[in-house]
């Protein structure tokens, strides 16, 4: 019966509960008069004649400055303490309009003493009913569905790390969803141990198998906003044995920027894992190939194409050619490129002469944003495009990365890894381009599939254009690792496999990657190919090595699902290992030989590697590219071999045509 009536009235319109509210007010005002007589008098009171013009008048008196006041537009089920703070001045200013009207009425016998206690009253009795109806309305509202019936809207019992700011606003806010239950804290302070917040008990990391027992907790939100990397990662570290689902709360630039709500739970971002804290980036490095010049970024829509996209226009290029193969591709990358210069120039505005926006792009509406469809194989294009928009700098993404799929289309690698590299390089050197930066890999060391060994070719292509002194373009090259993310990464694919249930797959378990986020490999980049001087190859410290296999297991754990083996045939995911896929290696290198020096930059160091003088290599070229076009795999590999150094295929030739017509031929 009581849930009905709470219903009954939640679903009322706006007008009829505000009627209700005032009527209650009504009461309270004459309620309060009388109990503060009653009190004063230390009997059961009986107004006078004259008095009950006084009951009549404070309703009047009361409703006007209610209103006034806006006690009739806050949202019960929503109303917080600091609404008392309104509660108290409204009730304050009808004590003290009243006491004015008592003087100026004449009706003598009032005791002074009577107007606090009347005060007193009605703030109690107006500011605990707004309190209680809150309580009563409360639970109710969170079972309806779209405030026009009820629905049966089971809450997940939730556990919150984080006993700060954070913290609490993330449970008072999740307090009015329909997802979460906050049952408790976590946090590591021990003085705010055994403590309550807003009702919720804060309990130390050591009882939280107890809590997910006792209240079977499914979720662990991490309220953290401002920690770094290395410190959620260690707490991700110590929540990994438990079977639970943790999720986290966006960074506080995010939150501060507008960009999300404080409540707005994320899954936990894959680089918490590496726990390892981006540095710094230096703004003179990162301002001195674009600020202000005609930048071109080739492969543009791809995964370090896009990122490297969104870091320049936020350094404030006079264009930025965005140069793609993938209509698709280009289309979403110029569209999230223009929906930002947009944001940002309207953030701009409302800053301007306040405080500025952090990562605020200055002058955003004089940045061009140039769309080019084609593709660097096509030599003429690239030159016409360079010379058209008179580029400065050239940041070279295009390329084919994906190991097995290039192994079976080893021809249409080498023309776009190899010769577009070559047609984009001649390009930029034709049209004096100032810089030019390849994007390089650590499957360039020692490759044993394809796709390594024509990204080293193209580095040696770089490095021996740059021993031409009459060339004016300077040629640098960036080699790094796995990046977090990326298209043809473990990361999304695993998550993917975790969504439908498993298994998951990994190639081998002794299997290992170096892993860095987008972002941060990004800016590296810009900033390495500041620091060159013309045909340095440099490498980015990619931390520590991580086990395939180990990142499975944490994405499993961390989703909170159990692992399904020998030892847990009840478990949930199931871990299935493939074998090393056609060209794959067990690990990865950043160097080939040990010649490295160390650079102003943390992150960045230089290598030496060997060199292969252009004339020598122009005849390589040739004969790679008729071997190329006559689909003779096996000269092909032979030259690459001859070519870059420590080049072992680890396959057979896998080309899918190839293949084809063998098979044909043998009968």
């Amino acid at each position: 019966m009581r849930s009905h009536t709470r219903t009954w009235f939640i679903l009322l319109p706006r007008q009829k509960k505000a009627l209700i509210l005032i009527s209650a007010d009504v009461l309270f005002a004459m309620f309060a008069l009388w109990a503060a007589l009653a009190l004063r008098w230390g009997e059961l009171y009986i107004p006078k004649h004259d008095e009950w013009y006084l009951f009549a008048a404070a309703p009047v008196i009361a409703v006007p400055i209610f209103i006034k006041m806006g006690l009739y537009r806050a949202i019960i089920r929503y109303i917080e303490v600091r609404a008392l703070w309104t509660i108290i001045q409204a009730t304050t200013l009808y004590a003290l309009v009243f006491a004015f009207v008592l003087y100026e009425s004449g009706i003598k016998g009032v005791p002074r003493t009577v107007l606090p206690l009347n005060w007193l009253n009605m703030m109690l009795l107006v500011g605990s009913s707004r309190f209680f109806a809150r309580w009563w309305l409360g639970e109710v509202y969170l079972n309806l569905g779209g405030g026009r019936g009820i629905k049966s809207h089971s809450k997940k019992n939730v556990v919150i790390y984080g006993a700060g700011n954070a913290g609490v606003q993330l449970a008072s806010a999740l307090s009015y969803g329909r997802e979460f239950r906050p049952i408790a804290f976590i946090d590591d302070d021990v003085f705010l141990q055994k403590q309550k917040v807003n009702g919720l008990r804060i309990y130390p990391l050591s009882s939280l198998r107890y809590l997910i027992e006792r209240h079977q907790v499914s979720d662990v939100l991490l309220a953290m906003p401002s920690a770094n990397r290395a410190r959620k990662s260690e707490i991700i570290r110590l929540l990994e044995p438990f079977a639970v689902h943790v999720m986290s709360m966006p960074g506080l630039s995010d939150i501060a920027q507008g960009k999300v709500t404080v409540d707005a739970l994320q899954e936990v971002d894959i680089a918490d894992l590496l726990g390892r804290d981006a540095v710094v980036p230096d703004q003179s490095l990162l301002h001195a190939n674009i600020a202000g010049k005609v930048v071109m970024v080739t492969g543009a829509g791809g995964s370090i194409g896009s990122e490297l996209c969104r870091q320049i226009i936020r350094l404030q290029p006079n264009s930025l050619i965005l140069f793609e193969i993938s209509e698709f591709a280009l289309y979403a990358i110029e569209k999230e490129l223009h929906h930002l210069l947009t944001k940002r120039r309207a953030s701009s505005r409302l800053a301007d002469g306040i405080h500025a926006i952090p990562g605020d792009i200055k002058n955003a509406g004089e940045i061009k944003l140039i769309p080019v469809l084609g593709s660097v194989t096509n030599a003429k294009r690239c030159e016409k495009i360079c010379n058209t928009f008179r580029v400065q700098t050239i940041y070279h993404a295009a390329a084919y990365k994906h190991v097995p799929m290039v192994e079976r289309n080893p021809g249409e690698a080498i023309r776009n890894n190899i010769f577009g590299t070559l047609y984009t390089a001649q390009a930029a050197i034709k049209a004096e381009v100032e810089t030019f930066v390849l994007i390089s890999t650590d499957k360039a060391v020692r490759p044993t599939n394809t796709m390594g060994a024509t990204k080293r070719f193209a580095e040696l292509i770089l490095q021996a254009l740059s021993l031409n002194a009459v060339n004016k373009t300077r040629f640098t090259m960036v080699r790094f690792g796995n990046v977090l993310g990326s298209s043809g990464s473990v990361v999304p694919l695993f998550k993917e496999q975790i969504a439908r249930g498993g298994p998951v797959t990994v190639t081998d378990e002794r299997i290992i990657r170096y892993f860095m986020t987008i972002p941060e490999a990004s800016q590296l980049v810009i900033q390495a190919g500041a620091m060159g001087h013309g045909g340095d190859v440099f490498v980015l410290d990619m931390g520590e090595p991580i086990r395939i296999v180990d990142l499975a297991k944490r994405m499993i754990h961390l989703s909170g699902l159990e692992i399904k083996d020998a030892e847990h045939p009840e478990g949930d995911i199931e871990i299935c290992f493939t074998g090393l896929r056609p060209g794959e290696k067990l690990y990865e290198e950043l160097l080939i030989g040990d010649n490295v020096s160390k650079t102003d930059h943390a992150r960045i160091m230089r290598a030496q590697e060997h060199v292969i003088p252009w004339v020598e290599l122009e005849k390589m070229l040739a004969t790679l590219e008729q071997a190329t076009e006559d689909d003779d795999f096996e000269r092909v590999r032979g030259i690459l071999a001859d070519a870059v150094t420590g080049f072992v295929p680890q396959c057979e030739i896998e080309d899918v045509l190839w293949k084809e017509d063998r098979r044909l031929v043998n009968g």
